[in-house]
């Protein structure tokens, strides 16, 4: 992708599943990685993996001050950044009525203030310096009614009108652009959808395969480079057809 070489590139949520992905297709674009991760284990094992990586650093999205912290933490290493993979995100498999208050507070404070938090930081940094991109992680959940996700759901659909308030207001200086993925084959989806309910997916499927955290990361490469100069305030969809045919809203 025209653009990605060398620019320096955070990555929250970046120590496992498509925010590793997304870090491995990064630096094979020749970009400057940093990824934010509040798994301090995870952190190790991808620095490990990943020897071009600039450097973790432990954050909580879901806590402002641990995002600051992670931000000054970033300008000493890097000096600032030029795009944002704003990816971190948990999700809870339940009935709409079993929703406690505590399940609720965690993933909105996670999926969407979380996404906030880091979004206004970057954005500061961005605007006091000469730009760049936001990407923040949506999904087919803010798009259409799915069982057993009421918090997710309603996080995520926030997410989506967040990111196009930014890019009415941070605009031309900052692109901002949401990606809402589909079922992808993550190990927070193993954990949650047993095999029968996988093949079950699979069958609906238009293009009769599940998605992977690498068909994000080529996603996210294309928003964030030069190809995509033109585009803000937009919403992507990556769902293998899910979405063509309703199959979200069946149970």
């Amino acid at each position: 992708m025209r653009g990605l070489k060398d620019k320096r590139v955070v990555i929250t949520g970046g120590a496992g599943g498509i925010g590793t992905s997304t870090a491995a297709r990064f630096l094979t674009e020749g970009s400057r990685v940093i990824i934010m991760d509040r798994d301090e284990e995870a952190c190790q094992r991808i620095e490990g993996q990943f020897p071009g990586l600039e450097k973790s650093i432990l954050c909580d999205v879901a806590s402002p001050g641990s995002v600051q912290a992670a931000f000054e933490a970033l300008n000493e290493r890097l000096g600032g950044l030029d795009i944002l993979i704003n990816n971190a995100g948990i999700s809870i498999r339940h009935r709409f009525v079993d929703i406690t208050p505590e399940e609720w507070k965690r993933v909105i404070d996670i999926n969407l203030n979380g996404v906030f938090y880091v979004a206004q930081q970057a954005a500061l940094q961005m605007l006091a310096g000469e730009g760049g991109v936001i990407i923040n992680m949506g999904s087919t959940n803010g798009l259409a009614g799915y069982h057993y996700y009421g918090d997710y759901n309603a996080s995520k659909s926030g997410v989506i009108e967040l990111t196009r308030s930014m890019a009415l207001e941070l605009g031309p200086t900052i692109r901002a652009n949401a990606v809402c993925p589909g079922f992808i084959m993550t190990p927070m989806q193993e954990a949650e959808y047993t095999p029968e309910m996988q093949q079950s997916f699979y069958e609906k499927l238009p293009l009769k395969r599940l998605g992977s955290p690498d068909d994000v990361a080529s996603l996210f490469a294309f928003l964030a480079s030069d190809e995509a100069s033109w585009i803000t305030g937009q919403y992507f969809v990556i769902d293998g057809g899910e979405l063509a045919g309703g199959l979200a809203s069946q149970p």
